[in-house]
């Protein structure tokens, strides 16, 4: 698929019915693979492998509600008392990261409420940490996980 620039891991692929469906550790099952799903595999091996974030805690393609419509986070990472910890938007590696997407993954970050949010195609990778004024710092890297 695309060379991303986030770190190689160890991909389960099978080929049925003319797709290619890539093994989500999270959820535990074959993900029919589109470009913005290899991302988000990337991302989760890069956040569990390299980082330490516990996969128990991740949430994947959950449904979220705003202003009446029917959405989907892409990633949740909750802390251990099962608070959303951070946010994470992923977007296919063709898809320039712009103002948009920062704003989608605020306006989803309004319902969750999560302590940090991010946004990836595979290629750059942000993360924030939110304000309640609205405003949000940028972090240079990824936080670690929290123990308590």
């Amino acid at each position: 698929m695309f060379k991303l620039n986030l770190p190689d891991f160890n991909l389960t692929v099978r080929k049925e019915d003319g797709k290619v469906w890539i093994f989500d550790i999270i959820r535990k099952k074959y993900i029919v693979l589109t470009p913005e799903e290899w991302v988000r595999q990337h991302f989760i091996h890069y956040l569990v492998n390299h980082l330490n974030y516990p996969k128990a805690l991740f949430r994947i393609e959950g449904s979220l509600t705003y202003n009446k419509l029917q959405k989907r986070s892409d990633i949740v990472i909750h802390n251990r008392e099962g608070k959303p910890w951070m946010l994470v938007e992923c977007k296919a590696p063709n898809i320039k990261l712009t103002q948009k997407a920062f704003n989608q993954v605020a306006v989803y970050n309004m319902t969750i409420g999560a302590q940090f949010v991010a946004v990836s195609n595979g290629m750059v990778q942000y993360c924030f940490e939110p304000s309640l004024k609205g405003e949000a710092n940028h972090l240079a890297s990824f936080p670690e996980f929290p123990d308590a």
